[in-house]
């Protein structure tokens, strides 16, 4: 079998680029999910009167994808958001916006008819709303959908030699070199060992899963990771770090290191928050996702500012692309409720009541989706869909010079 040629450090830039470029030719709902920048370039240019929500932190890029069962520290399981890079204290009617689009996409993807939009745009606010009064959903309820549901239990299932397997392919405390994991460059590689003198880090890795509070850390090996969509072409490493657990049992952990950039979702007037991007980020999923918020850390490495988690076996996306009817609205309702709950955490009672009473104006006499969520939502569609083809025309073109 021939050696797989692996890319330098200067290679790189060129691959991910490209990488994300053909991801995001894949569909119109892979396009969405690449393309976030440009959504609220199309939401500002729509001219839509969106209405001024409470400043709450907000997902800033709250598509399907970016939301699904993540773990607490001592393993509880739930669906929560899962990816918060673009975070920002803002509008949460832009979290209902890109939600709304990214299931339109994917209901259209699976064939559906646009009546079928109509009614997950409704049961989508009709779930966000009783996350917004605090209701809940157990998990394996019948209304749940089907794709949640099976998620979840295979989330409830897994171990740390299925999270080794599927991210690095082999229990042993080395990441094998390939696809998707390319060597470091010297400096690169300084840098990872430097972590097991962290002692934020440290503490961080203890504080999860019972660990001694005093227990050594120990790297053992690191890669830079290509991984994600509109992530690609950022700094992305994996690294494996040993720690001491309890009765002298050695533990591998799995960490995940992600650059933090500047977020594209626009923030409020007036927000106060972190001005280093992986505080902002942190922050953010503290107040949306706590289960996943209390796993990170911001921090520096190579002299920029990045995220710092463990990855824990439970951490899975729900791939909502092919759907019924029945389970598009039900997705629709499941992961708006989500969505509303993690607004919600942050509001009080007369803070909630005043959004409630802002998604019920404007509403016609057939449909309870208010008429601005449903005309932006239309809107986007149209727009993005003319700016799918076009892209992948251009790609086409350049794959074909190439």
């Amino acid at each position: 079998m021939p050696k797989l040629k692996l890319p330098t450090p200067e290679e790189r830039a060129a691959i991910l680029r490209d990488a994300q470029r053909m991801k995001m030719t894949r569909s119109p709902h892979a396009y969405v999910r690449g393309s976030t920048a440009k959504f609220y370039e199309w939401l500002e240019a729509s001219g839509g009167k969106i209405p001024h929500g409470p400043s709450v932190w907000i997902c800033g890029d709250c598509h399907s994808g970016n939301l699904g069962p993540v773990a607490s520290p001592h393993g509880q399981v739930a669906v929560q958001i899962r990816d918060l890079d673009q975070t920002v204290i803002g509008n949460p009617a832009h979290d209902l916006i890109r939600l709304g689009l990214s299931l339109a996409t994917a209901a259209r993807g699976s064939n559906l008819p646009g009546v079928t939009t109509a009614l997950m745009i409704e049961h989508m606010v009709e779930g966000y709303e009783a996350g917004l009064a605090g209701e809940t959903l157990a998990p394996d309820e019948e209304t749940a959908p089907k794709e949640v549901r099976r998620v979840l239990k295979q989330a409830l299932r897994r171990r740390w030699k299925d999270l080794a397997r599927e991210r690095i392919e082999d229990a042993r405390p080395t990441i094998p070199l390939g696809r998707r994991f390319w060597p470091l460059s010297d400096a690169e590689r300084t840098a990872v060992h430097a972590l097991g003198d962290n002692e934020e880090l440290r503490k961080l890795v203890t504080s999860l899963q019972h660990r001694p509070d005093d227990a050594a850390i120990e790297v053992l090996d690191g890669a830079y990771w290509m991984k994600g969509c509109s992530s690609l072409g950022r700094l992305r490493y994996a690294v494996l770090i040993g720690v001491d657990g309890e009765h002298g049992h050695r533990e591998t952990v799995l960490i995940d290191i992600k650059e933090a950039t500047a977020a594209a979702a626009p923030s409020a007037p007036g927000a106060k928050m972190p001005a280093d991007n992986a505080r902002r980020v942190v922050t953010g999923a503290r107040a949306l996702s706590p289960f996943l918020g209390r796993r990170m850390m911001a921090g520096k490495f190579m002299r920029r500012a990045v995220v710092i988690r463990e990855l824990m076996p439970q951490d899975l996306k729900l791939d909502i692309e092919r759907l019924s009817q029945q389970e598009a609205v039900r997705a629709a309702h499941y992961l708006a409720l989500v969505v509303g709950r993690a607004h919600a955490r942050q509001m009080d009672a007369p803070t909630k009541a005043s959004w409630r009473a802002e998604l019920t104006r404007n509403r016609s006499a057939s449909l309870d989706a208010p008429s601005w969520l449903w005309s932006a939502i239309v809107e986007l569609i149209q727009t993005h869909e003319a700016a799918y083809l076009d892209y992948c025309r251009r790609y086409a073109l350049q794959a074909a010079a190439a």
